[in-house]
């Protein structure tokens, strides 16, 4: 029988006209309907009916949506949640005035959690990220990303990535994993960069590609982590192997990497808080995503980046938790939803837009989800309010109440 999604009082479709991402004024564009009903068939959405077309309720199986806002499945496209450890010591000292790099380069920062990470079994991790995912399920996302990252040798970071495949084979929503070996150099490996970056591209690249363990192939492209050329080497080999890339680049320093995106044609390009016009006119009018993480400048104390100038450039702006136990260790979207409002200037409409089709471009799924149109993924978030302003007014609430996978509520407020 069809289903039938019936009663909302707004329903913010983020339709993109086939085009799959937004740009500049399409972003302010939310395809807000009223007084419609989304009709879905094995988990497709079938079409989408004014609600006085309807003649016969009893054939239909009636999802029950009266009053409320449906938006499309939000897209959560950038996370470290496979971790293990705890680092409030180092929010201490945050707060005590010591910069995240300072801290990184006396041991800590990534390479505590990797300790953790290294002494955790699959199970663990499993176990750990059970909670994590769970929370983004209530809060309406529907598809997510998870990297590796904290294991920095063959054996650790498969570990990690068979956890994020258990999760995979464990929940309804889409998980999509990514590989981070590149994330930083173990301590190891500390005076002999080639040597791990030999490790990844002779042995961990192959493996993972060779067992389908990742989608993706991501870096670090920072003063304390990878230089522009070493990340050049890793998306050689990784695209070479049939893995898609991203790249971190533009945290703290700029130091190439953007070319390297480029050069490599990566799915997006994350952080970039202190992206120059330069850079910036590299991104206009391409097809590479420009995530941004604004929970992560308010957890740092950090300068935001500079979301008006990519969007009035054409770039494509996605937003996204950054989740991870260090930089930003904010496991609510919605609040970092909220934080781009207040401190970066962006409209409700952008931000909405921002976490679902463009979020879903940065993922390269944007043809299957991220926004309500007919023959993609029947996948809902569904808030308990009359008027979508709500979802960001309410800072630090989550309003979701509903979440709908592939046509099926796979989570419900009581």
């Amino acid at each position: 029988m069809k289903k039938l999604l019936f009663g909302a009082n707004q329903i913010l479709t983020c339709e993109s006209r086939s085009q799959g991402y937004k740009t500049g004024s399409e972003l302010k564009d939310i395809g807000l309907l009223s007084s419609h009903s989304i009709v879905i068939e094995d988990g497709f959405i079938k079409d989408i009916i004014p609600n006085n077309s309807i003649t016969d309720f009893s054939s239909y199986e009636i999802i029950d949506v009266s009053g409320k806002i449906v938006l499309p499945g939000l897209i959560e496209c950038h996370t470290h949640l496979a971790f293990a450890g705890n680092r409030s010591d180092e929010f201490k000292m945050k707060l005590d005035g010591v910069t995240y790099e300072e801290i990184a380069s006396k041991g800590g920062g990534i390479l505590k959690t990797v300790n953790s990470v290294r002494n955790s079994s699959v199970t663990d991790l499993f176990s750990l990220m059970k909670f994590r995912v769970n929370e983004f399920i209530s809060q309406g996302v529907t598809s997510l990303e998870i990297k590796s990252g904290y294991g920095l040798n063959f054996e650790n970071e498969i570990k990690q990535l068979h956890a994020i495949k258990l999760i995979d084979e464990s929940f309804p929503i889409d998980i999509i994993p990514t590989f981070l070996g590149a994330h930083t150099f173990p301590s190891e490996f500390k005076e002999n960069h080639q040597a791990y970056i030999e490790e990844i591209t002779e042995e961990m690249i192959p493996y993972i590609s060779k067992n389908k363990l990742a989608v993706f192939c991501d870096a670090f492209c920072e003063k304390t982590a990878f230089s522009a050329d070493e990340v050049n080497k890793i998306f050689n080999t990784a695209d070479n192997h049939g893995l898609k890339l991203r790249l971190h680049t533009e945290q703290f320093n700029i130091i190439g990497g953007i070319d390297a995106a480029l050069k490599y044609n990566s799915a997006s390009v994350d952080h970039l808080e202190v992206i120059d016009d330069d850079g910036i006119k590299k991104l206009s009018g391409r097809e590479i995503v420009s995530v941004l993480f604004p929970g992560m400048s308010f957890f740092l104390n950090h300068q935001y980046a500079p979301a008006r100038k990519l969007i009035d450039s054409n770039c494509i702006v996605a937003l996204s938790t950054d989740y991870n136990p260090g930089s930003s260790n904010i496991l609510n979207l919605h609040l970092v939803m909220q934080i781009a409002a207040l401190k970066m200037k962006m409209s409700i409409e952008e931000i909405i837009n921002s976490v679902t089709i463009n979020a879903a471009k940065a993922l390269l799924i944007s043809d299957k989800v991220g926004s309500i149109e007919i023959g993609k993924q029947a996948d809902f978030a569904v808030f308990e309010t009359d008027n979508y302003a709500d979802i960001i007014y309410n800072v630090g609430r989550n309003l979701n109440v509903m979440t709908i996978k592939n046509g099926e509520v796979i989570y419900k407020k009581n």
